[in-house]
Order: C-alpha cells, then structure tokens, then sequence
C-alpha cells in the first residue's frame, strides 16, 4: 500500500464534495419537487446573468444540490440540456488553491476548460472538461479565504 501511495502524484487537496449539479428546465418545477415534495431547504437561489443560468442550492449534510437552469440557448449548458435532457450535469470539489490546482491538472495533461478561476455562485470556480475525467464535468471550488477570492473581489 505504502509503494501504491507513494507512486501517486501530489494532490489538489480536495477534502469534500462541495456540490453535485443537476440540470433543469424549470427552476420553479424543480423546487417544487426537491423542497415540497423531498423537503430539501433551499438555502439560495441566484441568476447568474454572466454564466447565462439560474442556480439554486439545497445542502443536504455537507454536500448541496445545485439545480441549474440555462436562460439562454446558445450556452453549454442549454446544448447539454437540449441533448442529454434533464438530470446529473457535474460534480464539483472543493480545493484550497484554485490555481495550484488548475496548474497540477494542466502539467497532468487535463483539457481544462478554465485556466484561471472565475466568478461562481459561491466563490470562485473553474472547470475540468469531461473527455478529462471520464466523461464528467468537473468543477473545483475555492474554499473561503483562498487566494482566488481576494483576486476576484469577493
């Protein structure tokens, strides 16, 4: 065991799942299931005009549910959701440095679909692309007070 952890690389300090992601059609319809119907609190919902979605967070322990849905139709988000349907869209991880991370990935060989963090609904986050990870959207997320968050005036 100790020759098998020794072989791996150093890593991107990822202690919790922050969230997993749902894709939606209808924000309201969706709560209405998670919160009425599931009981879920629903801790937040934005517009993120930038990123061209509404985001709604429902934790449940210390993971949260985010639903997401496009507002507009020339996104990524709205092609997978046009093509995929609704349902799982990405997992996201928390980091301590978001560019220590996104740097280790890249020397790794990873498509990265962020180089350099960017505004996220709950501080700053940049993206993973799924023909690196098996398919599956990655997101990272910085914890608060990292480095990130002062740079993106947070």
């Amino acid at each position: 065991m100790d020759q098998l952890k020794s072989a791996l690389p150093d890593g991107l300090g990822i202690e919790k799942i922050h969230h997993v992601a749902v894709i939606v059609r209808d924000m309201e319809s969706s709560l209405a299931l998670y919160r009425d119907k599931l009981g879920l609190h629903v801790e937040t919902v934005l517009e993120m005009d930038y990123d061209h979605v509404i985001i709604g967070f429902l934790p449940v322990g210390e993971v949260k549910i985010e639903l997401v849905q496009p507002t507009d139709d020339t996104t990524g988000s709205a092609r997978f959701l046009a093509t995929k349907g609704e349902g799982f869209h990405h997992v996201c991880f928390e980091v301590p440095d978001i560019q220590a991370s996104l740097d280790k990935l890249a020397a790794m060989g990873l498509v990265l679909i962020d180089s350099k963090a960017r505004k996220g609904g709950e501080g700053p986050v940049a993206f993973v692309h799924p023909k690196s990870c098996g398919g599956v959207l990655v997101e990272l997320i910085e914890a608060p007070g990292g480095p990130a968050w002062t740079l993106l005036g947070y």
